[in-house]
């Protein structure tokens, strides 16, 4: 994983209680202007300093990790200005905004236990922040988390490894699928999950939700007229399949022959990525998952 996400500030805090160490959230709860951080953005931080998330590129976070252990001593939360309208005068955001964050000190070890539990159920989860503590009911800044984003990738050769790769070091939870062995073998030695098709009536079982991408980077028919039809069965919030604009039609034309109605043959990106007519399998790889987060983002 590249940066801090949702769930791993939760896991973190976590366990960072369970080894004994007090702890505050802080949370964005409020933007003036612009701000480098979406609202209900967070960061954990433990009394003696150490830290998880981040709300700048490092202008106001040692700032911020003194208030938190300052809340901690007192053990009361509030509510503080960075930036724009700010008390700090010497603490200025690079954006010229004003941001509000909320620090709550000592959440409850069991309602954060619950979020994480449901998040790895892959369930929504609604928490209510507040200065005096969180909880999955009341009064305070409603806080929704999202499970993360699981991408079901099937395909083979350097694009199709170079995606599963970057997906999982972005911090998606990867699924891959190849007939080629030695995609299967460079995947698991590097300890991904991995699954070698052996032949085209093997119909993987997989598990969609509204938080799956399934995307598929085969260069050949074959296998995905074997393994599309299914998985545009399964939930997900996203499909997509790599190829030129005439690969995608002769696609949906085959479609339609295995009984594929229009409105959920249409439903496939197409071809799949937002850098138009990439040629290399990193930046074709990057291309793919640039998409596959933007619509991740807007569930």
């Amino acid at each position: 994983m590249i940066a801090a996400v949702p769930l791993s500030i939760v896991e973190q805090a976590i366990t960072w209680v369970e080894e004994g160490a007090r702890v505050a959230l802080v949370t964005l709860v409020a933007i003036e202007g612009s701000s480098s951080r979406a609202l209900g953005a967070q960061m954990a931080v433990t009394h003696d300093g150490r830290a998880i998330g981040s709300f700048s590129g490092g202008c106001i976070e040692d700032a911020i990790v003194g208030e938190a252990r300052d809340v901690l001593d007192a053990g009361q939360g509030r509510v503080v200005r960075y930036g724009l309208g700010s008390p700090y005068i010497d603490v200025r955001l690079p954006c010229g905004g004003g941001i509000d964050l909320m620090f709550t000190p000592d959440p409850s070890l069991d309602v954060l236990r619950g979020a994480r539990d449901r998040l790895h159920a892959r369930q929504r989860v609604t928490l209510m922040i507040a200065p005096d503590g969180v909880g999955e009911q009341g009064a305070g800044f409603a806080l929704t988390l999202s499970p993360p984003l699981r991408v079901l990738a099937f395909g083979h050769g350097e694009d199709f490894t170079a995606l599963v790769q970057l997906a999982h070091h972005f911090g998606a939870l990867v699924e891959a699928f190849s007939p080629m062995a030695r995609d299967v073998d460079l995947l698991q030695g590097k300890g991904l999950c991995a699954t070698r098709l052996t032949h085209l009536t093997q119909v993987p079982e997989v598990i969609g939700d509204d938080w799956t991408a399934a995307v598929f980077l085969f260069h050949d028919r074959d296998w995905e007229d074997v393994l599309l039809p299914h998985v545009l069965s399964r939930p997900a919030f996203f499909y997509g399949a790599v190829g030129s604009r005439r690969t995608h039609a002769a696609r949906l034309e085959r479609l339609r022959a295995q009984g594929v109605d229009e409105e959920t043959a249409a439903r496939i990106k197409g071809p799949v990525g937002l850098i138009a007519a990439t040629r290399d399998p990193a930046t074709l790889a990057m291309s793919v998952l640039a998409e596959v987060v933007e619509a991740y983002v807007k569930v």
